[in-house]
């Protein structure tokens, strides 16, 4: 089992930067943030870019993963995402990780674009992955979508960034059996823990059915729990709120065959209210147990 953290991007970077530098020293295997114009948990906090904070984490260590959790179609084109993405892997000396999802309304908001249908916001961002997949593969890339298009994109591609693909529903998770390098999920909204893991054994057996039908091997493919998730999203419980708590996630989802945990770095406020001296403790004393 490996384990990551989020870290939000609403505080000063003199603040925020020792903890991408702690994320490493306390031995954690990759660290997240979110992709947002504007996160509705917070939506009066400052919200910095996400790209551009994980290059600066990427000069700041030199072993720990670096990842988007998640990035989406909402406000962003693959061509100069996929420049970006090459940026960062080179920077990181290839420790990026691109975790990809459909994403909602609010950021694509921002812009003065109508709501969706979720039907079509999972058609949107199906060829926003598809072209980024082009991207990676191929070069002079001519591409004329309902909503992204390139023309002759030159792109020398060298990045072998893996793309982490989100999903939830039985559509998106046999999507990403077929395309993903892995599978992100924060699970969906559930009244408490064991009605939570019980959905995810849901969702697991979709993926595993998509993997073989795509010809994959479901005992090789990374799958990334998000174990934090506002009441709106998940579970409403806060994985650090105590060690035992945390391995007793930590083993159930194990049994589910997740190769890949996340928790989020204890803030002083809500979301993700905390101690940062439970981490300290599940670094030291839980994490050894599980590798």
């Amino acid at each position: 089992m490996r384990f990551g953290v989020t870290l939000l991007t609403d505080l000063p970077w003199a603040e925020s930067r020792p903890r991408w530098i702690a994320a490493e020293e306390l031995g954690l295997d990759h660290a997240w943030t979110y992709d947002h114009l504007t996160w509705g948990t917070l939506p009066d906090a400052p919200w910095r870019d996400a790209l551009t904070t994980l290059a600066a984490a990427a000069a700041l260590t030199s072993r720990i993963g670096l990842g988007t959790a998640v990035t989406a179609p909402n406000f962003r084109h693959p061509l100069p995402l996929f420049r970006e993405v090459q940026a960062l892997d080179e920077i990181s000396e290839g420790r990026f990780l691109l975790g990809l999802g459909v994403g909602g309304d609010l950021d694509a908001g921002k812009l003065g674009t109508p709501p969706m249908p979720a039907k079509e916001r999972v058609d949107r961002f199906q060829e926003f992955t598809d072209l980024l997949l082009r991207l990676r593969t191929e070069d002079h890339v001519d591409a004329a979508g309902r909503w992204f298009s390139t023309v002759d994109a030159r792109t020398a591609p060298t990045a072998s960034t893996p793309f982490v693909v989100s999903g939830n529903g039985p559509r998106s998770l046999r999507y990403a059996a077929r395309v993903g390098d892995g599978w992100m999920t924060t699970g969906r909204p559930a009244d408490g823990l064991d009605a939570w893991f019980s959905q995810l054994a849901t969702m697991v057996a979709t993926l595993e059915e998509g993997l073989v039908r795509a010809g994959r091997d479901p005992l090789t493919f990374p799958r990334y729990l998000l174990m934090d998730a506002p009441k709106a999203f998940g579970h409403g419980v806060f994985a650090l709120e105590s060690p035992g708590l945390f391995e007793e996630m930590t083993g159930r989802a194990a049994a589910l065959g997740f190769t890949d945990l996340v928790t989020h770095w204890p803030r002083q406020t809500e979301p993700y209210r905390g101690s940062e001296q439970v981490l300290e403790q599940v670094c030291s004393d839980v994490l050894p147990r599980w590798r």
